[in-house]
């Protein structure tokens, strides 16, 4: 399996075989980074103006509606996924659930910040699935959302991100716990409840 600087492992051995779509794709098939970032990489920039910004993994018409699917299917057959291809390749997910045990994240939300105000850590962590290799800058940016405890288990074991759990008994019981505090913070009570009750408290 793919591993971090550390030696920790990152749980897939092709990290492309859970990237979608590039970020920097638009809805029909242009490079987003080569027209908005053009002074990072001048020369690619040139090229892809010069395809008219059709993204390098598009057809020759600029459709990219069957990317996603070509990347699984060379990467079932061991294949180089064709989003390699692009220097600039990036894949950050969105989807706010684990991808290991389908845990949903459940923020507090009456807490700007949970981390600083609460006290809470989220549910959910991003976890890269790409790293530089025998000191090479990492080329691509692949990330996905796993719950802190699948989190713990694919850095200190042999998990894996494909593997067929259910969410730790744990996990779910903190995210009940939110469920309970935030209904217990949406229930009305008037100023004079409150007034009463403090009293009642000295």
């Amino acid at each position: 399996m793919e591993k971090t600087p550390r030696g920790t492992s990152v749980g897939v051995d092709d990290p492309y075989a859970f990237a979608g779509v590039c970020d920097h794709l638009t809805s029909d098939g242009k490079c987003r980074y080569a027209f908005d970032h053009y002074q990072h990489d001048p020369e690619f920039a040139r090229e892809r103006a010069a395809a008219n910004y059709a993204c390098v993994v598009a057809n020759a018409d600029g459709d990219c509606s069957g990317c996603r699917d070509a990347n699984e299917s060379m990467s079932d057959k061991n294949e180089l996924s064709p989003w390699a291809t692009c220097p600039h390749f990036r894949s950050r997910t969105t989807e706010r659930e684990c991808a290991r045990c389908g845990l949903e994240e459940h923020r507090l939300g009456q807490v700007p910040d949970e981390s600083t105000i609460s006290g809470e850590r989220p549910l959910l962590e991003e976890h890269h699935l790409s790293y530089a290799r025998d000191g090479e800058a990492v080329g691509h940016e692949i990330t996905i959302y796993l719950c802190r405890w699948c989190h713990a288990k694919v850095h200190n074991s042999w998990a894996r991100i494909t593997d067929d759990v259910a969410p730790d008994p744990e996990a779910l019981a903190e995210r009940e716990g939110r469920r309970s505090l935030e209904q217990s913070e949406l229930g009305f009570e008037t100023a004079a409840d409150r007034a009463g009750r403090s009293h009642e408290e000295r």
